[in-house]
């Protein structure tokens, strides 16, 4: 009975035990910093269970319409000028799903790193809070099949990342990678929000599958069309929107980076279920398609360029986040510039876009592991210069293995899943374009010239003299560190098996725009 009431009530079960846990976690710790510990890891241990549950029921049933405050068949029935009633409105298919458990997986790993991380610090009643909250705006960003709900949560996302930003303070140089942070997000929220506005007045509704079924692609249209891809597309990191990065993920602790590179892929989900979902068929799908692309070539280009160089070993990692968005931009947008093509979407476009969905798991668990590997480093240390470190791993020998698991990924090297995912881009796009597909090869050759000598700076050589007391860090962290390493391992070995049960049938649903409408309002 209790289950059938927790399967029946996922989506609102998701969003409700981070939300109580962010909101108690403050009211706890005035009694006891323990059982406030033991109490956030527990509400987002909950959350991950959550979204197991819902994917299970979403990817073995059918797609989840839950409406808050009335049966999901009320959708389908005209009111007023025929659109859908103002209400809280869910609509979780396969691709929401699958970025809810992503992004599930990710913050459990990141709240137990971050029990023995920020023990030494104060302020931990706001950070648990924080980290909580911005789980809700990341789950509802997914999640969520009405658009104005879409911008609260994309605030809400934008105002906990801000604050946990700064949470170091560092002098004020975190609370300015912080305000710069929540500066940016507020401008592209104001996009967001207008263009919503401007979708309304049209469409009298804010659902996602109403404006669908209604869109005439009009001069308006493509205004808040281009409205909101700046706004997200800045918010994923993508070139040239991608100048908050550096500053944000090397400033804030490396457990909140972990979990912000999760929270940028909601801004990129935002990206692509508004151009398929949403706009779909009225695209030009060739021309938005070669837009997504060009972005993508960007962001691999200009972030591996830019991460060579760094001395700063979080600033180095922020720059290969931009470079890896590139791929996944790379991939989805290959499927896009032939969605109008039955022939071609058979033979490469839906590798290219399965590859790019792939990448979106694959880089959130590599990329997690390699800042929290990173936290771990500076939790032992007390510096991210490069040129300061050395013989570390002599003493941190689990965090080196962690470290090089996490850099091949990121490398594209076998067995690891990072290669999986690049390998699918790699194929469909050398079918569409052989030179896209080189450049994106020299751009993981390139990163694993970054990462061999991001290793020898920090693990190689003697031990520095102020080092060599230093060892592994706290169990908790450990096992942060060795959840995503787990994920990295596993899916790289058995990728196959992962795509035919997870990415096919979320890469399936992006692209079926009907389906995503017949779901909501009813028909085929």
């Amino acid at each position: 009975m209790i289950g059938d009431i927790i399967t029946q009530n996922a989506p609102a079960f998701l969003l409700a035990v981070p939300m109580l846990g962010a909101f108690l976690t403050p009211l706890i710790g005035r009694f006891s910093g323990r059982v406030r510990d033991g109490w956030a890891v527990l509400m987002m241990f909950l959350t991950l269970v959550i979204a197991v549950i819902l994917a299970i029921q979403v990817y073995t049933v059918d797609t989840m319409v839950y409406t808050f405050g009335a049966a999901a068949s009320s959708l389908a029935v005209p009111v007023d000028s025929g659109g859908i009633p103002i209400r809280i409105i869910f609509t979780v298919d396969a691709m929401s799903a699958f970025m809810a458990l992503s992004a599930s997986i990710v913050g459990f790993a990141v709240i137990l790193f971050s029990l023995s991380s920020i023990k030494k610090n104060t302020g931990k009643d706001g950070y648990y809070a924080l980290l909580l909250l911005l789980m809700v705006g990341i789950l509802g960003m997914v999640c969520t099949g009405d658009l104005f709900n879409f911008f609260v949560f994309l605030e809400i996302n934008s105002l906990a990342g801000a604050a946990l930003i700064a949470y170091r303070v560092d002098k004020g140089v975190a609370v300015e990678a912080g305000l710069k942070y929540g500066v940016l997000s507020t401008l592209g929220g104001l996009l967001v929000l207008f263009a919503i506005a401007l979708l309304y007045g049209q469409y009298d509704s804010l659902n996602i599958a109403y404006i669908a079924s209604q869109m005439q692609f009009t001069l308006l249209d493509k205004v808040a069309l281009v409205m909101m891809l700046v706004a997200l597309a800045m918010k994923a990191g993508a070139v040239p929107m991608h100048f908050w990065t550096p500053d944000a993920y090397s400033m804030a602790p490396s457990s909140i980076t972990a979990i912000l590179v999760v929270a940028s892929q909601a801004s990129l989900y935002g990206v692509f279920r508004i151009l398929f979902t949403l706009y779909g068929v009225t695209l030009n799908y060739y021309t938005i398609g070669w837009i997504v692309i060009i972005l993508g070539v960007l962001s691999m280009f200009v972030g591996v360029s830019m991460a060579i160089p760094q001395k700063d070993i979080k600033r180095l990692m922020a720059y290969h986040a931009v470079s890896q968005t590139g791929y996944m931009l790379l991939g989805v947008g290959v499927c896009l510039a032939v969605l109008g093509d039955p022939v071609l979407m058979k033979s490469f476009g839906m590798t290219a876009m399965e590859g790019g969905i792939f990448h979106i798991i694959n880089h959130a668990m590599y990329k997690g592991l390699l800042f929290l590997t990173a936290g771990a480093i500076f939790y032992r240390t007390g510096t991210r210069n490069l040129n300061k470190m050395g013989g570390l791993g002599h003493s941190m020998k689990w965090t080196m293995v962690f470290f090089i698991i996490g850099a091949l990924a990121i490398a594209g090297i076998p067995p690891f899943n990072g290669f999986a995912s690049k390998l699918m881009i790699y194929e469909s796009v050398f079918m569409f374009c052989p030179l896209l597909s080189i450049i994106a090869m020299v751009v993981s050759i390139l990163t694993l010239a970054s990462f061999v000598k991001v290793f020898h700076s920090v693990f190689m050589g003697p031990e520095q003299s102020e080092y060599k007391d230093a060892k592994e860090v706290p169990a908790s962290m450990m096992i942060g560190m060795g959840i995503l390493t787990l994920f990295v391992i596993v899916f790289g070995l058995f990728p196959q098996q992962i795509v035919d049960i997870l990415i096919t049938p979320a890469a399936e649903a992006l692209v079926n725009q009907s389906g995503y409408i017949a779901s909501v309002l009813g028909g085929t």
